[in-house]
């Protein structure tokens, strides 16, 4: 999956250090995943009382932070729920959009908490809106360069590509909060508005949480692929030193 590059002990530790790390972080990324569809399929299955879809749960978190001009419309897929600032929208799966569940109000209002984001300006979402294009050419080009760099023995190409490659994980972390806010902005209304009352509110923060978990292991695995390239970087530099000495 990743290009390697077999060189020495040095590399010969880093792949291994990446590999023993490894386990961990796929073993919390599989669990997140179980968890968002475990918990996802469980409340999808639970009609709130108060039979709020997904659309006017969303609606009512944006018009309680006085946000009135972000449409909401439906999307086709399973869980491909999001808000696109391109165009101002919110977009709901079907299954989301319609539906009077606990998990289509959790779902729809962290949508809605990224719109509300937007209208107030908050900061983390604007520093990931200006580095999406870097992040984009980075996570396009730092691959080729890494695997030329490896390939051709060119530690300046593999600097550049490790560069490139640390856009990603910087996006990914920016994310973080990006994704933790929202769903703080989204059940803190849902408390407030009184959208879901008792277990039902317990559903929603149990759906909101699983999904913040898989950015959190999206985050881990960017930072571990980042480790391994910066190991790789140093201990052929060292042999580099070794060698002119």
């Amino acid at each position: 999956m990743y290009p390697t590059y077999y060189g020495g002990y040095g590399d010969f530790l880093a792949n291994n250090i990446y590999c023993i790390l490894l386990i961990p972080v796929l073993l919390l990324s599989l669990w997140a995943q179980a968890q968002v569809s475990g918990n996802f399929r469980r409340y999808s299955g639970v009609t709130n009382r108060r039979r709020l879809t997904g659309a006017q749960a969303a609606e009512a978190v944006l018009r309680a932070h006085g946000v009135y001009d972000v449409p909401i419309r439906t999307c086709r897929g399973k869980l491909t729920d999001h808000y696109d600032p391109r165009d101002n929208t919110i977009y709901l799966s079907e299954e989301v959009y319609g539906a009077p569940t606990v998990a289509a109000v959790g779902v729809a209002c962290h949508e809605a908490g990224h719109a509300v984001q937007y209208a107030v300006g908050y900061g983390p979402i604007r520093i990931r809106s200006a580095i999406i294009p870097a992040t984009q050419f980075g996570s396009r080009f730092s691959f080729i360069l890494l695997l030329l760099g490896m390939v051709l023995y060119s530690q300046a190409l593999f600097f550049v590509g490790i560069v490139l490659f640390s856009l990603t994980t910087l996006f990914q972390l920016v994310t973080l909060p990006v994704e933790f806010d929202a769903s703080r902005r989204a059940l803190e209304t849902i408390d407030g508005q009184g959208l879901l009352d008792g277990e039902e509110l317990t559903g929603a923060r149990r759906v909101l949480r699983a999904a913040a978990m898989t950015y959190v292991a999206a985050l881990l695995m960017s930072l571990l692929q980042l480790l391994r390239y910066v190991l790789i970087f140093a201990s052929r530099s060292d042999r580099r030193g070794g060698r002119r000495s």
